[in-house]
């Protein structure tokens, strides 16, 4: 068998030393500690952004407020005073509205009413323009001027019926009762048993142009004799 050189290791040119291996492994060790404290780091980092993300939830949750909360939110002297402002602003504009729509409403009425004016005035001017040329057709028939198919009864005829469609109508007939408002005496004669007094005669009938009064009626009127 082959002797094994046996030395002890108190020998001073026999000391063990760390071979290279060993003191790169032990220099490598350190820089994986460094490795593995920056992966911590890089953990810790997520750690923070978890945490932002977090934050930002929570904040996106205050923010969302409901209708509830916002008007049950108890108001600062400023937007009181602000809102007292406002409110105010709005009813004196209200009341400038509805004075408008009354002053315009007031306005379209006298308008209306100055317009109807307006109309009865220009159809009683034609009307009366009308009047003589009636009272000579009344006088014509009275006379048997106005003979029944002749071309001056056919005209006779159609200025009646212009009259008619104009609204234009008569009143003041024989026996009726004297209204001095709507009759025009022009002779009073004495009947006896006459109670009261009543119309003999018409001289001139009288013309209303709707409840308008064109010209009253001239007639004769038999009193109650003495």
């Amino acid at each position: 068998m082959t002797d094994k050189d046996f030395r002890e290791p108190g020998n001073g040119d026999d000391e063990v030393r760390p071979t290279d291996e060993g003191s790169e492994a032990q220099a490598s060790g350190p820089q994986s500690q460094d490795g593995s404290a920056t992966g911590g780091t890089a953990q810790d980092g997520s750690a923070t952004g978890g945490t932002a993300r977090d934050g930002s939830a929570e904040a996106e949750n205050d923010e969302e407020l409901t209708v509830d909360d916002i008007l049950g939110t108890t108001q600062n002297a400023d937007a009181a005073a602000e809102d007292a402002a406002l409110a105010d602003l709005e009813s004196a504009l209200l009341n400038d509205l509805k004075r408008l729509q009354a002053e315009y409403a007031n306005y379209r009425r006298r308008t209306e009413e100055q317009r109807e004016v307006e109309i009865a005035r220009a159809q009683g001017a034609v009307a009366k323009g009308l009047l003589p040329v009636l009272d000579d057709l009344d006088r014509a028939e009275k006379h048997g001027d106005l003979e029944e198919g002749s071309p001056f009864a056919a005209i006779a005829e159609k200025l009646r019926a212009v009259a008619d469609r104009m609204g234009i109508s008569t009143y003041g007939a024989k026996g009726d009762v004297f209204d001095p408002q709507q009759h025009e005496a022009i002779f009073q004669q004495p009947t006896p048993g006459a109670t009261e007094t009543t119309i003999l005669e018409v001289v001139e009938v009288g013309y209303r142009l709707g409840d308008v009064e064109l010209r009253p009626a001239k007639v004769v009127v038999a009193v109650p004799a003495e």
